[in-house]
Formats: structure tokens, C-alpha cells, sequence
């Protein structure tokens, strides 16, 4: 019986130890990022921060699936997140793009960063009310992974053939921009939908990734760019969407609510008819 016990303990230990491995592997790709950043490599800089997201998805789905969830693996959790989806994607656009300008253009990356940063604060505050099926605001490693894929697109034919031309410097600029205002806004963004095979939304959550999963895999430098800023540009248009609606309620309500007078005719001649 008590070496059953100490088996189950060491297994439970074992157990509660896999989602911070997956967290501090999610570290290290994001340290190795700047590194080879630093060094010229931005090709594999950029795919490190996305191995960096998926090791961050296995985090949480391990912590999930053996319910080994704690504030310790939370807030380690979130702090290797600021390293590999705040500053890693900050620091591969300055010197993909700001570094050679000799400018103050660093500042774009410093204020990802310092969006990324508030993002991640409240989403630490709002972590204790459960599970929710959106997003307040658009999640660090979303934002940090659409820039990271941004030099693999450039390096498509279909980049090159078509897309060369255009003004990259001040679109990247301009994405940066969007792209830590919509980390701090009230902007709600969906989740993958969850995998299942006994429901519709199971069976169509196993399509959408299996999609992505086969994109990913044999058209992955052409795919994630495109795919990034049409989760973002969606989260933007369905916020709008939804504030315009919920306006247009908010003055209807206000109509109905206003006190109306109203005069009965038999009222009116009885008043004419007093002396």
C-alpha cells in the first residue's frame, strides 16, 4: 500500500511539473528569438516566437487536462509571455525594420511592448472569473505572433511578385499601432473553437484546426501573415458592429423610457365645460 502511495505521488509530482517545463521551453525560444535577431536571422527568429505560441497553448492545455492548474504557474506563465510575445516581437521589428532608420522609430517597439504588458496584467486581474468564450482584448500572443510571421511572408514569391512595392515601413508601423491598441482595448476576440466529435461545434472546431494544422505545415510562410491580420481586422469590425448595435438599443430603451403625456378627449371637454 505505501509503495502505491509514493507512486502516485511521484507520478502527481511529475504531473504538476509538465505545464511550467512547457512554460520555461516557451522562454527559451523567445530568448533564443532575440538572440538570432540580433545576429541577422530573422527567419528563424520569427518562427522560434510561433513555436513559442504553441508550446504556450500545450502550457495551458496541460494545465487544464490534469487540473494542475496555480497562481504560481499562472504568474510564471504570464511573465514568459511578456518575454516571448512583448519583447521578442518588439525587439525582431527593431531590428528588421527601426535599427538601420537611426531614428526614434524604437519607440513603436516600445510601446508593443508596454501594451503587451497591460494586456497581460489584466488579464491576471480578470483570470479568477473563470472560463469565458472571448478574449478582452486582443491576446499578447496573437499580437506577438502576427508580427513574428511578417519577414516569413516577405520571403513568398507571392510577396515578391505582387506585394514588393508597397510601403511596408510605414504598414508595419502603422500595425504596430493597431496592434497594441487593440491589446489594451475593450475589443472582445474569439476563442479557437474546442475540439469534440459528439457535437456540430466539436466536429467544426476539429476542421478549423486541422486546417490550420495542414496551412501550417506545408504553407506556413504564406499562410500565418494574412491569417494574423484577418483575426485582428475581424475582432475590429465585430467590436464596431457591436458598439453601433448596442448603441442604436441604448437609444430606443431611452425613447421608451420617456414619460409621455396624454390627454383624453373626455377630459379636455369636461375642463372647457367647468365655469
Amino acid at each position: 500500500m505505501r509503495k502505491r502511495e509514493r507512486g502516485k505521488r511521484r507520478v502527481r509530482r511529475v504531473v504538476v511539473v509538465v505545464p511550467s517545463i512547457f512554460t520555461l521551453a516557451n522562454l527559451f525560444f523567445g530568448f533564443w528569438s532575440m538572440v538570432l535577431a540580433a545576429q541577422g536571422d530573422f527567419y528563424r527568429a520569427s518562427w522560434w516566437i510561433v513555436i513559442a505560441g504553441i508550446l504556450d497553448t500545450l502550457d495551458g492545455l496541460s494545465a487544464r487536462v490534469s487540473k494542475t492548474g496555480s497562481a504560481f504557474g499562472a504568474q510564471l506563465d504570464s511573465i514568459v509571455d511578456m518575454v516571448s510575445f512583448g519583447i521578442a516581437p518588439a525587439v525582431l521589428m527593431f531590428f528588421l525594420l527601426f535599427s538601420p532608420q537611426e531614428t526614434f522609430a524604437w519607440v513603436f517597439s516600445y510601446a508593443f511592448a508596454v501594451c503587451a504588458a497591460l494586456r497581460l496584467a489584466r488579464f491576471n486581474e480578470q483570470s479568477d472569473s473563470g472560463h469565458k468564450r472571448n478574449f478582452t482584448g486582443l491576446p499578447s500572443t496573437a499580437a506577438g505572433m502576427a508580427l513574428a510571421v511578417y519577414y516569413p511572408f516577405t520571403q513568398t514569391a507571392f510577396y515578391q511578385a505582387q506585394l514588393q512595392a508597397l510601403p511596408w515601413s510605414q504598414i508595419m508601423i502603422f500595425l504596430m499601432i493597431a496592434l497594441s491598441l487593440a491589446m489594451v482595448s475593450n475589443v472582445e476576440y474569439a476563442r479557437l473553437p474546442r475540439i469534440g466529435v459528439r457535437t456540430l461545434r466539436g466536429v467544426a472546431g476539429l476542421t478549423v484546426h486541422l486546417i490550420v494544422l495542414w496551412f501550417g505545415i506545408f504553407n506556413r510562410d504564406i499562410f500565418f501573415f494574412p491569417m494574423g491580420i484577418t483575426y485582428v481586422a475581424y475582432g475590429m469590425a465585430r467590436g464596431a458592429v457591436l458598439a453601433v448595435v448596442e448603441r442604436g438599443d441604448e437609444e430606443s430603451n431611452e425613447i421608451d423610457e420617456r414619460p409621455q403625456l396624454v390627454i383624453h378627449e373626455t377630459d379636455e371637454r369636461q375642463r372647457k365645460s367647468d365655469p
